[in-house]
Parts: C-alpha cells; structure tokens; sequence
C-alpha cells in the first residue's frame, strides 16, 4: 500500500495522477475463511483492522450487501463524545475518543477528527441536576467533563438564545475534547488498512443463511455462493434481527428510523456542536458552511432511510427558538438511518446461543462515535473469547436484569 503524504501528491501531480493504486481490492469470494465479519460499515471495518493489528487475524473476509459504509456509517451527523453516566459505557466511549485523536496517523488517511467540543444544553432544574452528576462521574472515570454557565454558554456559542420563552437555558455540560469527524473517510480509511493486510472486502454479496454444524457456526450463504468460516461477527446494525434469526436466536432490539438534514451553506458562525435534550434537537456546522441537524428516532418500528416533514417540522421548532437565525435557513438534504435499539439503550457485544458466531448492535443513535472503541474491544471478543470494554454488554444481561441504562441516566441516547 503506498503511503499518502504532500510529497506523493506533488509526485502525481506531475504525472497526471497516474500513479495512484486504489485503496481497497475487490476480490472474488474464497471457500473459506478464519473469520467472516457480516457488514461492512464503520464497526465491521474497525473490528476486522483491530483483529489484524493487535491479533494477527488477517485470513479475514469483510461481507457487506450493498457497498462499503453506505449504510449508518454514511448516514449521521458524526457527532464524537464520551460523556456517559455509565463506567461501562463511559470506558467503551472514551477510548473510542481517545483511538479518534490519532487515527488519521494511524490509518495514513485524514479522516478529519474535529476536537471542536460539545455542549450538552440544560434547559431544565432536572438536567442541571443530571448533568452535574454526570461531570461527577466523569471525573471518577478519567473522562475530562465540566457543567458550565449560560455565560460561558453564550461565549461559546455567540448565535445562541438563552433566554427562550419555554427552555431557557441554564447552563450545560461541556466537553471539549468532543468533536466530529467526516463519516465516510473513517469507514474508507480502516477499509484501506484492512485491505492492505490481505483481508477481503466482499461487496454487492447479500447474505441469506448462516451454516451451522453440531452447534457451531460452519459459514454463511450469500448470494454469491456458500463461504465456510471458523468464527462469524455479525456486525449490521438495524438489520441484526434478522441475522440473529438465521442463527437460529433472538434479539431485545427492534429497528426505527433517526433523521436528519442540512442547511444551506453560509458563513462560519458556529464551532462546536450543540445538544439541546429537552426539545430533541442538536446542531453543528460543517467544513462546507452546512448546519447539520438532527433529532429524535421515530416513534414506530420502521426500515425505511427516507426523511419526511413531519421530522423536518418538529426538529426545526424545536432548535429555532434556542437558535433564531436558523429560521431563515434553506433545507439543502435530507436523510434518514435504521438504527438499532435496545431497551436500555446500550449496545450489545456479545457472544451468542451459536458458538463461535458473536453479535455487535444495539448502538441506537449513537454508533458512529463508538467506532474505533466497539472495533477494539469486539475484535478483542471474538480473538480471546473476552473483553474487559465489552463485559457489561453481553446478552445475558437482559436475562439477569444488569441493565445498562443510558436513556435514563444520560436523558437521550445520542
């Protein structure tokens, strides 16, 4: 794999740009392989490079449906933060963050880590209430966190209303190590690396069926063909349910669709990203001048990756009056994801009912600044059969009533 750097780009420049290789393969399916991950987004990626990197595990081969991260890796609003209630879930976010800082270096692809910040609103005496215990946790964690003034609010974020008419706000959690990042280039970068080892990126090969022999996963079925295996990740987000279903188990998850949308550009005027919880809407701005925007899941059970107006309405009430200017702002794009949620809101990263077949879902909403954290610890799970990031999330969970509850504990589940 050559090496990007300023000097290559000056080399090709006088070459016409002939000289570039493309970053990833895409190779025919073998007969077998040690390792099958199903998905091909952010966490299947992440995963299949942390197996390479830090086990050695390369005679991997990486199955995605349609292409690579054209699912809810390409579709949020890229927000990265760790500032969870939870130990567990706290641990998985921070070292996700903490991998985030380096991981243009690591992968020699930017991926345009912005550690811009993020402010959590507290518009109300039981967010203000919530949020300080929140910083109180975070500092027992190691997780750098502090609740704010409005003041400082405002200093922050100079477009900001404080004194709204139904929440005012009264000061916030502030991270300012959080940030973004752009979507695609983290799910292009780790494919690069993994192909680069060897891995296969297997593109356009649906999976209709999991092998199983004497209690143990054998491979799956595609459409392109059988392809045995000794360990299977299932790695696909809002479609796990089915998958689990092939493996002959079930899931405490259901699938609904999280919307969100762009302005127009115009010119900088904001840079960190907002949460405003209470009326269920938060923003940032983008390298191009775009507001991104987005809001709550819907409320019903549904697979479809279209946005509607009645989302638009009731995501833009509710910022407009916390942010005024927007109101004159033009809607550029629109777009939906299928996340995957759990009663507690957390993830689940287990081992399942099949041996040697484990399951990494149930992110909901906020999966993508979990990236390189899940890719870790899962890689870690499916390498040693155990992983200290992963313990709190395993399935028996539900069973035992060790609930892991975020919705609760952190008032959303972004």
């Amino acid at each position: 794999m050559k090496r990007y750097s300023a000097f290559a780009v000056v080399r090709e420049a006088f070459r016409n740009h002939a000289g570039w290789e493309k970053a990833w393969v895409n190779p025919e399916p073998r007969d077998k392989y040690d390792v099958i991950i199903i998905g091909a987004g952010g966490h299947g990626l992440a995963t299949a490079y942390y197996l390479g990197k830090n086990f050695g595990i390369t005679d991997v081969a990486i199955i995605e449906k349609g292409w690579l991260g054209g699912g809810n890796t390409g579709r949020n609003t890229t927000i990265i933060r760790s500032n969870y209630l939870q130990d567990g879930s706290a641990a998985i976010y921070e070292k996700a963050r903490g991998l985030y800082e380096t991981l243009s270096q690591e992968l020699n692809y930017n991926v345009m880590f912005s550690p811009r910040g993020v402010i959590m609103l507290a518009q109300t005496q039981h967010e203000v209430r919530g949020y300080r215990r929140t910083a109180h946790a975070n500092a027992l964690q190691g997780v750098s966190t502090e609740f704010i003034s409005p003041a400082r609010v405002k200093e922050i974020v100079p477009i900001i209303n404080l004194e709204g008419p139904r929440y005012p706000v009264l000061g916030g959690l502030w991270q300012a190590r959080g940030g973004t990042a752009r979507h695609d280039a983290v799910a292009w970068g780790y494919a690069r690396a993994c192909s680069s080892m060897g891995m296969h990126i297997i593109q356009k090969c649906e999976v209709n069926g999991i092998r199983q022999h004497e209690g143990k996963v054998a491979g799956i079925s595609t459409i392109r063909g059988d392809i045995g295996c000794g360990k299977l990740g299932i790695v696909v987000a809002g479609h796990s349910g089915h998958l689990a279903d092939m493996a002959g188990f079930r899931l405490p998850i259901e699938s609904v669709t999280l919307q969100a949308l762009v302005s127009e550009p115009i010119k900088p005027c904001m840079d960190c990203v907002v949460m405003a919880n209470t009326v269920h809407g938060y923003m940032s701005q983008s390298d191009k001048g775009e507001m991104v925007v987005g809001g709550g899941a819907d409320g019903h059970v549904n697979y479809t990756q279209r946005g509607s107006f009645h989302h638009i309405e009731e995501t833009a009430r509710a910022l407009v009056e916390t942010f005024p200017m927007i109101s004159r702002l033009k809607m550029l794009r629109q777009w939906g994801g299928i996340v995957d949620m759990t009663g507690d809101r957390s993830p689940i990263l287990s081992r399942t009912p099949l041996e040697n077949a484990y399951i990494n879902c149930g992110w909901g909403t906020g999966g993508f600044k979990a990236i390189p954290g899940s890719g870790w610890g899962f890689a870690e799970l499916m390498a040693r059969g155990y992983s200290p990031l992963c313990a709190d999330f395993g399935l028996e969970r539900f069973k035992e009533g060790r609930f892991v509850d975020e919705s609760v504990a952190a008032g959303v589940a972004h």
